[in-house]
């Protein structure tokens, strides 16, 4: 891919069927208003860890949970659902759920970098790319730990277009369909493609992670549930050890291989959408259950925010001389900063989430 596992870029530190099947299973873990909790927890955990990882990116936290492969898995899945109501409607729904977050980081971002300076700017139809991001917005040198993480928000809405025909697809040619962007995605490393380098961006990373997106589409259907979970986890440990085999192998990190990566991610989404425990025990616990509602449902805004948050922490911890306790404490400190620092947005610009799925606007949604 073109940038890191999670785009950082910033200061030191995925039993055949026959295709009659299509109408999902119910879910195990939905409660009462909908919501699959299990999928919730994910998704809080995959937010968690991208945190972490931007601001400590050592190796072993995007080995020990794929949190974009995860992302784009529930992603499929609950896409899957929407289509199957309407399809028009579920992909206006997810465009409508996105953009505006991403219309508030531009309209603070792009004038920022008009004022700090930007001699090469591109022309308006480009920067037009903060409205409708179909491929990775331009941004300034100084900006790119923001826009750096730009690329996933644009392969998600790529394949929410494509998502339609996609399940269609799939319920044609199920194993076709989930195998194929693994057979696309080495040709395409391979041979020259007739594309710029934005265009290249965006095909390479939609290929990277339409597999764990399929993978969502086999879960909403029920197919995964009809695996024995014995050979669920043998598939799993042969992908992901074929992964790790092939980075190691060749001498590149996990992340810096679309393929390996992607074959990784496979044998984490296969286990953890199998699995779709019981999510009882979440609403017994107040704290932890209202802390995934929270991520859940401002996921978006501090996707989008937390490089910044990170990149501003440090002027600021300057500021504070955090770097005088020592460089153990001080990177502890410049976090606590970064963390502070995301939080209060947040609760001043989290609210937009709310008006995109139409909810009353609130500074803390728990």
């Amino acid at each position: 891919m073109t940038v890191s596992e999670d785009g950082w870029v910033g200061p030191p530190r995925h039993r055949t069927v026959t295709a009659t099947a299509t109408v999902p299973l119910p879910a195990p873990a939905e409660t009462g208003n909908g919501r699959d909790r299990w999928f919730d927890l994910l998704r809080a955990a995959a937010l968690v860890r991208v945190v972490l990882y931007h601001l400590f990116p050592v190796a072993w936290l995007g080995l020990g949970y794929p949190a974009m492969g995860v992302m784009f898995a529930l992603g499929g899945s609950l896409m899957a659902r929407s289509v199957d109501r309407s399809a028009a409607r579920a992909v206006r729904s997810r465009l409508r759920r996105l953009l505006p977050a991403l219309w508030v980081l531009g309209a603070v971002i792009v004038p920022a970098m008009l004022v700090v300076g930007w001699d090469d700017h591109p022309t308006w139809p480009t920067l037009l790319l903060w409205l409708l991001p179909v491929a990775d917005p331009p941004s300034t040198e100084w900006a790119a730990p923001v826009s750096g993480i730009l690329w996933y928000l644009v392969t998600y809405l790529w394949l929410v277009v494509l998502s339609p025909a996609l399940l269609a697809l799939y319920r044609k040619a199920r194993i076709f369909t989930a195998l194929a962007p693994l057979v696309l995605l080495p040709l395409y490393e391979l041979a020259p493609w007739p594309f710029g380098d934005r265009a290249a961006s965006v095909v390479e990373n939609v290929l990277t992670f339409a597999a764990c997106w399929v993978l969502g589409f086999a879960h909403r259907d029920g197919d995964l549930r009809r695996l024995r979970f014995p050979l669920v986890l043998v598939v799993s440990a042969i992908t992901t050890s074929a992964a790790i085999g092939w980075a190691v192998t060749s001498g590149t990190d996990l992340e810096d291989s679309p393929v390996a990566y992607a074959v990784y991610s496979i044998g984490f989404v296969l286990v953890l959408l199998r699995l779709a425990p019981r999510m009882d025990w979440l609403a017994r616990h107040r704290r932890t259950d209202k802390t995934v509602t929270l991520l859940n449902s401002r996921a978006v805004t501090i996707y989008l925010w937390n490089n910044a948050a990170i990149t501003a922490a440090f002027p600021v911890g300057d500021l504070l001389q955090v770097w005088v306790v020592g460089d153990t404490v001080a990177e502890v400190g410049y976090a606590a900063i970064a963390l502070w620092l995301l939080a209060l947005i947040v609760i001043h610009v989290g609210w937009v989430e709310d008006l995109a799925a139409r909810r009353r606007p609130r500074l803390l949604p728990i």
